[in-house]
């Protein structure tokens, strides 16, 4: 199932989605959880915390689900 993650600024990065959804509970972290678990961007593994997600943007986390970055109205 895909969760909408609504954000107010034009990116966000993929350290701070993962605090999101509670995958972290700081950032710290985030380092860390991305080398011992698979998260896939758009399809394409991705390792560094510092990725810039926009809207529309599809990040997949092994045994969280599915989230679609999402532009807040």
């Amino acid at each position: 199932m895909e969760k909408k993650i609504a954000i107010t600024t034009e990116t966000i990065t993929l350290g701070q989605l993962l605090k999101l959804v509670q995958a972290v509970g700081t950032g710290g972290a985030v380092k860390w959880f991305l080398q011992t678990n698979e998260v896939f961007v758009n399809g394409e593994r991705e390792n560094r915390r510092g990725r810039k997600l926009k809207n529309g943007d599809k990040v997949e986390v092994e045994g969280l689900g599915t989230f679609i970055v999402t532009k807040a109205e």
